[in-house]
């Protein structure tokens, strides 16, 4: 009686107890093991990146980060989940680049614009060709003038759509490269110390006008569609020059002086170091002003030197500071300066010649060297007239 009712008992019991699969949990208990083991790991690494990372910055020198090359593209940490956020920081590829690297160096868009030739001297025949000139491609021919106004005062405009040129009867011409439109603006127009020069948006031309009996007595804009002339006043000077941002220099043409002003012709000052109380040099000859009007590519001659004379003259000696006449430092490479011109990106594109051969450089607004051309051997006896993006 006792046995059977123990066994009874027991089977009751029996019934209301889970049956437990001890397989499953072995598997799920050594899951838990490896995924703890994982996180320890992955902890012990971070840390351990952390203290390599902290070591590496630890031992460099003291210097800010050496900006990347447009080419590079940037990478950034993300921070660890463990940790708190951090901002993010860009980093360069792990490969560490070769000694001639130049990533280090701000990269630059400069590029060589489109380049225009004109004859150096005026030996050679009646008339002349102008030329341009892409570095990297083949010059081209465009348009015939007489060789006066081709070596003195011809001048591209800067949208290198169209010439403008004042002849010897002083009648002002403009046409387009390749001769075509060809058209009359203007009669007694100045034809040496006045060339004609074209503003920033092609649209006018800054000219001295002359009366029938004799004399140039009035400058001001010249509108190239209507031939509507304005005078202004405070255009006092020789040779022009615009930059885009509206300022206006002149070589003064009397006593050696710059003259820096603005379109209406005020705010007129001069350029320091240039023919004042005390300085070495005088200028007559200014040939390139950068798009703010900041610097001036133009010829200095030492005061005990040759003044020169009225005519145009595009060769460059020096890059000046036009508010402290400080001179620009320029990467000539030991070779001779002979010609700058100031592009629409504040760029400078400068003719160096070492012996017979003529090379022209890149140079970025910070003076550095972008880009190197050796010029055609068929230049070489010509002068740069201007340039057009």
């Amino acid at each position: 009686m006792n046995d059977q009712r123990l066994r009874l008992d027991l089977a009751d019991l029996a019934d209301e107890v889970t049956p437990v699969d001890l397989r499953d949990r072995a598997l799920r208990t050594s899951r838990r093991i490896g995924i703890q083991r994982a996180v320890a790991t992955s902890a012990a690494a971070l840390v351990l990146l952390g203290a390599a990372t902290g070591t590496a910055f630890a031992i460099m020198p003291n210097r800010g980060a050496d900006p990347l090359p447009a080419t590079t593209p940037s990478i950034t940490a993300s921070p660890s989940p463990s940790a708190s956020p951090s901002p993010s920081v860009s980093t360069s590829p792990s490969v560490a680049p070769p000694a001639s690297s130049t990533s280090s160096e701000p990269a630059t868009d400069a590029t060589f614009g489109r380049l225009f030739y004109g004859p150096f001297s005026l030996g050679g025949g009646d008339t002349a060709h102008l030329y341009s000139w892409t570095p990297g491609g083949t010059p081209a021919r465009r348009l015939q003038l007489p060789a006066g106004p081709a070596r003195l005062n011809a001048l591209v405009s800067p949208d290198g759509r169209k010439v403008a040129w004042v002849e010897d009867n002083g009648s002002l011409w403009t046409a387009a490269l390749d001769g075509s439109g060809k058209r009359k603006l203007h009669d007694l127009v100045d034809n040496m110390c006045w060339s004609p020069t074209w503003s920033p948006d092609s649209r006018q031309l800054t000219v001295r006008l002359g009366a029938e009996d004799g004399g140039y007595d009035r400058a001001g804009l010249l509108n190239v569609s209507s031939g509507a002339f304005t005078e202004v006043k405070g255009f006092q000077g020789c040779h022009p020059l615009w930059a885009a941002d509206g300022t206006v220099a002149f070589a003064d043409g009397g006593d050696g002086t710059v003259v820096v002003t603005d379109r209406t012709g005020t705010g007129r000052r001069t350029i320091p170091g240039l023919d004042v109380k005390g300085s070495r040099y005088h200028c007559n000859d200014v040939t390139s002003l950068s798009p703010d009007g900041r610097r001036i590519a133009l010829f200095r001659i030492d005061r005990n030197g040759e003044s020169g004379d009225a005519a145009r003259d595009l060769l460059v000696n020096a890059v000046l500071d036009t508010r402290t006449g400080k001179q620009v430092t320029l990467p000539l490479g030991g070779r001779e300066l002979r010609q700058v011109y100031f592009q629409a990106d504040g760029s400078m594109v400068v003719r160096v010649r070492s012996g017979d051969r003529y090379t022209l450089l890149l140079v970025d607004e910070d003076g550095k060297k972008v880009a190197e051309k050796a010029e055609p051997s068929t230049l070489k006896n010509m002068q740069i007239i201007g340039t057009a993006d």
